[in-house]
């Protein structure tokens, strides 16, 4: 028999779903704090010949990797921290 999730609860999942958007809200600050920092790196240290183009792809490159390995990250935490994960029925499990 499947076992219920702790995320089926609305109260237990609003709970959880408000912890995984602040996390986001702060990964999203600390994103821009870098994207911010390696922008003026790259351009105090970088070559006088580098276009725009050249900025723009390292910002959105940086932001857009870091965005996305934080909502991924904050998926696993969400997963783990509710319970979710320990719900599922494993059909390789050597227990009778």
């Amino acid at each position: 028999m499947v076992q219920k999730s702790p995320l089926d609860d609305p109260e237990q999942a609003a709970y959880a779903w408000a912890r995984f958007r602040r996390i986001m809200r702060f990964m999203f600050l600390l994103t821009l704090g870098v994207v911010a920092i390696s922008l003026a790196l790259l351009w105090k240290f970088g070559s006088e010949e580098a276009s725009i183009h050249y900025y723009i792809a390292a910002a959105l490159g940086i932001g857009f990797t870091m965005l996305l390995a934080s909502a991924l990250m904050g998926l696993v935490f969400l997963s783990s921290g509710t319970g979710h994960d320990e719900s599922i029925e494993d059909p390789l499990s050597d227990e009778d």
